[in-house]
């Protein structure tokens, strides 16, 4: 074995987490890098890893929106921006920067089918990650699609701090609407208002059960018209009975479920009185529904990017063997925005 060959490393998941997941449930392997290309083929370096929400529910044991779970002693899958170092593809050369769901590695050997080129002169590539990305093509059609927000109603998100909820409130102003933001902790909900300029915002930590936050939503809102669900669980338990007549609920994710209650869920709120007096709708969402409308998306929101017309708040940490630990951050709350590795 040649001891300077260019090594490849990969997060390998080892371990199915009971609770909330961590570097426990990883291991971090490294081989030599295998440089042979077939026809239609690159090799990509990765510079930037993506850790989101959904890698928790691909591990359920429970039946998902995947057939099976993550299997068990493979990389762990997720989205990647890198760079093009070897090249047998016609479309891509070697520098050409590419998005794609390459996975945990540092090297990513694939058809050219698999990944997306990227104008570094349009954005920063890492927002082919996020605002540009799954978590962008995520609030843009989930609102707009599900939620139909007019321009005066109130349209409650909660985890609004996060990647997809820090874009679905702004995207909600943009549709003329009043957003009421649901955060944990005054730094995030200051933050919501003072920079994405949201009507109000509250922190879900400082009420002692689902009716103290219900009640206050209320005398902020006097109603809610749609609903962008990133969280679940109680915090959801306080909305349901404030509905508006025709109010839209879009379910794109229960986080607040994902670290334990996704093998052994928790009841869920007993809403369906509330739906029916209200004559309301209820509509759950995945990003992969609109992957085929991406370009759609891109000119849409790719322009207010360019014009620095949306916040898209990227916490970065540094380094390759952080990933498991930077995916167990998105439990415990210590981030705001689009949560980046990189290498």
């Amino acid at each position: 074995m040649n001891a300077s060959a260019p090594m490849h490393q990969k997060w390998i998941y080892r371990q199915h987490p009971t609770g909330v997941v961590g570097p426990e449930h990883y291991e971090l392997v490294s081989t030599p890098l295998v440089l042979d290309l077939s026809d239609g083929e690159v090799l990509v370096e990765a510079k930037y890893l993506s850790v989101d929400p959904y890698m928790r529910i691909n591990q359920s044991l429970k039946p998902t929106y995947n057939a099976e779970p993550h299997p068990l002693n493979t990389v762990q899958n997720g989205g990647v921006v890198g760079q093009v170092v070897a090249s047998k593809a016609p479309h891509l050369a070697t520098g050409d920067w590419v998005e794609g769901m390459l996975g945990w590695q540092t090297h990513a050997r694939c058809h050219q089918s698999v990944v997306r080129k990227l104008d570094p002169g349009l954005a920063p590539v890492s927002t082919a990650l996020g605002v540009l990305g799954m978590p962008g093509r995520t609030a843009w059609f989930g609102l707009t699609e599900s939620g139909k927000p007019r321009a005066g109603e109130v349209v409650v998100v909660s985890g609004a701090a996060g990647a997809v909820g820090s874009l679905v409130a702004q995207f909600a102003k943009k549709q003329g609407a009043r957003v009421l933001g649901i955060a944990g902790g005054s730094n995030k909900c200051q933050w919501l208002t003072d920079t994405l300029c949201l009507d109000w915002a509250l922190d879900y930590k400082t009420f002692g059960e689902a009716q103290q936050l219900s009640d206050a939503i209320q005398e902020k809102t006097n109603g809610v018209d749609v609903y962008f669900d990133n969280v679940g669980g109680w915090i959801s338990d306080a909305i349901f009975p404030i509905i508006n007549r025709r109010a839209r609920i879009v379910i794109c994710g229960t986080i607040s479920q994902y670290s334990g209650g996704l093998d052994a869920p928790e009841l869920g709120p007993r809403f369906l009185h509330h739906m029916l007096y209200q004559r309301a709708t209820i509509q759950g969402m995945l990003a992969r529904d609109y992957a085929h409308r991406m370009d759609e998306m891109l000119r849409i929101v790719g322009p207010w990017v360019q014009r620095g017309e949306l916040v898209f708040e990227e916490t970065v940490v540094k380094g390759f063997e952080a990933l498991p630990g930077a995916l167990n951050s998105l439990f415990t709350g210590d981030h705001r925005g689009k949560v980046l590795v990189e290498v």
